[in-house]
């Protein structure tokens, strides 16, 4: 069995493991550290016996066994030692709650209000999305150092405060919900386009972060902020088709093939707009899935309406005015009054780590016929991200302005 099979199975079950000791051992560093000893085992037993029937099971009993041992081996009194027996209890009686599903009841527990909110999406990032310190810094525009120390300090907040490993009541639910969806989504961007490696896409992320706003979507169904981040991941995850050739590089909206898109999806995603647009309580969320919406009705590029997209981008402005928001506004405005206009709007813009905001710099020179700073702009984008489908498009682009 070869590393990159344990690492794909590492990815797609290190959440769901954690969640699951978690739950039985109430400590975040011991369900870490077990599971963790859990795939460091499955390394070794599986070169030689290859891929048991069902990873996830072995990973978690081999975990939950290791979190036993680890506690006896630590037990200095008889209570600590009859914490450890009890998770060889194999009927434990159901938490009572309204959320069942143990990784999102996780997102939820580290979600806690006494944390600060960078804090509890990094927490929850690293131990349910499986993302490294790279993965989340990148996903915040920060570098790794402040991520480390943001997940050691969550850590340490719900140590020293007693912060307990239960089911949000109802009422807890509505105060943490913010952090829950940045969660979902940051994972499922990440599955969208890594930040690293040579695969662009991760389908493990992406379906897990769909998956996870289903639940929620159950769980709060007239909640149009959750409404709004599913229609959006939705509509998203219906190009996925069409995003990538079967060698793996990246194909960019302007260039899909748009027959491929999954109208499945696109109906649903839709469908949880209107929804959303009939509650008129419009978020981030509901904007995005509204502009996504706008693409996914076009039969072409070229048909796109993109002074729609333009006004939605002005209510997202209203809302969020983020210069990531400012950045993607650009594009639209970039096809309504031209590329000068734009560029005019996105030079102050502070996000001098974001490589693409070197790339739309690059292709607004590009079309301005100012051809040797988009050479440097495009050479900064290549200097600020790892991912190999990314560097690609970078790079052609780089060619053909220097044709």
């Amino acid at each position: 069995m070869s590393a990159s099979e344990i690492e794909r199975v590492f990815r797609q079950e290190y959440g769901r493991a954690v969640a699951v000791l978690v739950r039985l051992v109430g400590d975040i560093d011991t369900a870490e550290e077990a599971v963790q000893d859990a795939f460091t085992a499955a390394a070794e037993r599986w070169q030689s016996t290859g891929l048991p029937p069902s990873p996830a099971g072995w990973i978690i009993t081999t975990a939950r066994n290791k979190a036993i041992d680890r506690k006896r081996r630590e037990a200095t009194r008889h209570g600590r030692h009859t914490e450890a027996l009890l998770l060889h209890t194999p009927d434990e009686p159901p938490e009572e709650g309204p959320v069942h599903d143990d990784r999102l009841r996780l997102i939820f527990t580290c979600c806690h209000p006494a944390l600060a909110d960078t804090a509890q999406v990094a927490l929850t990032l690293r131990l349910l999305g499986g993302l490294t310190t790279a993965e989340i810094a990148r996903a915040f525009l920060v570098g790794e150092p402040t991520v480390a120390q943001r997940i050691v300090r969550a850590k340490g907040k719900i140590r020293d405060a007693g912060i307990p490993y239960r089911v949000p009541s109802d009422a807890d639910l509505p105060s943490r919900l913010s952090s829950v969806l940045a969660v979902v989504y940051l994972i499922f961007n990440e599955g969208y386009l890594t930040g690293s490696g040579d695969r662009p896409v991760r389908e493990d992320l992406c379906a897990e972060a769909i998956r996870l706003g289903r639940l929620l979507a159950e769980l709060m169904p007239d909640e149009p902020h959750v409404l709004g981040l599913l229609a959006l991941m939705l509509l998203i995850h219906s190009r996925r088709s069409a995003r990538t050739t079967p060698d793996g590089s990246l194909v960019l909206l302007a260039d899909q093939d748009r027959t491929l898109w999954d109208r499945g999806l696109i109906v649903e995603g839709q469908e949880l707009v209107r929804r959303c647009l009939r509650r008129n309580q419009p978020g981030p969320y509901q904007i995005q899935a509204a502009i996504n919406a706008v693409h996914s009705e076009a039969p072409t590029a070229a048909a796109t309406d993109w002074r729609q997209i333009v006004q939605l981008y002005d209510q997202h402005m209203a809302l969020a005015p983020t210069p990531v928001v400012a950045l993607h506004r650009a594009v639209a405005v970039a096809e309504v009054d031209g590329p000068s206009v734009a560029l005019a709007l996105i030079e102050n813009l502070n996000l001098d780590t974001y490589h693409l905001f070197h790339a739309l710099r690059a292709d607004l020179l590009r079309r301005l016929g100012r051809i040797g700073e988009a050479t440097l702009a495009y050479e900064t984008a290549l200097a600020r991200t790892q991912n190999k489908a990314e560097r690609d498009i970078l790079h052609r682009r780089l060619d053909q302005a220097q044709e």
